[in-house]
């Protein structure tokens, strides 16, 4: 058993910190970094841990911590900061609320995501429900019934799923529609998803398997009637004898209620 009393706690204190700060497992913190921290030599560093790692990477489990089982800041950052939204929304996420959660200092986020405008970003390039839309439209001659299917699954995952992002998000939209997080977002997503969408919609047009109609309206009857049912259907769960039909089925009715009133005989 390695023998873990030896290694002095600043030692053990310095490799977790410099860990933080650099957004790695201890175990993959160089020693010279480490060194670094604790304000000696690489060498001295060295003859304090009896010349290698082992003993280190043991005092520093045995203080509770696991040297190299943790996943990168960058991740964990961006799941806490999800379900602070989800949970708490959006005016939740702070840099210090983030960095409690995700169990890393404020200096190891801003070294692994940036600061908040960056995270809120990842958060919601993550959970936002067009982000794969791009594959699901990638093919202008794949049946019209089967890829308004997906879309609306794509829209059912991102609004059912824990953290549940995309709800507060909305809750915020209808707050505070001119927030200066929910613009920035929006400008930073929307036009180019939208966009995407969009030109997949005049393709059908122009195939003559979607009656001509203008473009925003047409992205609206497609979306919006989804967005409130998921967004409201947790509450309507909760009502005896109302019990919404599955994921799948509702996925199905809606896609055929687009298509009833806007396809081509």
């Amino acid at each position: 058993m390695t023998d873990t009393s030896r290694i002095p706690v600043d030692v053990v204190q310095a490799a977790l910190r410099a860990a933080e700060r650099l957004g790695k497992d201890v175990a993959d913190v160089p020693v010279q970094e480490i060194a670094h921290e604790a304000g000696i030599s690489r060498s001295t560093l060295l003859r304090r841990l009896g010349g290698s790692r082992q003993a280190l990477d043991a005092a520093v489990s045995a203080a509770g911590v696991d040297p190299g089982g943790q996943r990168p800041v960058r991740e964990r950052a961006i799941e806490a900061g999800a379900h602070l939204i989800g949970e708490h929304g959006l005016a939740a996420l702070t840099l210090e609320a983030v960095a409690a959660a995700a169990r890393c200092s404020v200096p190891s986020l801003y070294a692994a995501i940036g600061g908040r405008d960056e995270l809120l970003r990842a958060i919601f390039e993550r959970h936002m429900p067009l982000m794969n839309v791009d594959e699901v439209i990638a093919d202008p001659d794949a049946d019209l019934r089967e890829t308004v299917n997906r879309i609306y699954r794509l829209l059912a995952e991102a609004f059912t799923r824990e953290p549940r992002v995309l709800p507060a998000m909305l809750a915020e939209a209808l707050a505070r529609p001119g927030g200066p997080d929910l613009q920035r977002l929006l400008q930073h997503f929307t036009p180019r998803k939208l966009a995407g969408l969009g030109q997949w919609l005049a393709g059908q047009m122009a195939a003559g398997r979607i009656r001509t109609l203008p473009i925003p309206l047409l992205i609206q009857q497609m979306i919006a009637p989804a967005v409130m049912h998921f967004v409201l259907r947790p509450a309507i769960e909760q009502i005896p004898g109302l019990e919404p039909p599955s994921v799948e089925e509702t996925c199905a009715v809606f896609a055929e209620a687009f298509l009833r009133a806007t396809a081509t005989p």
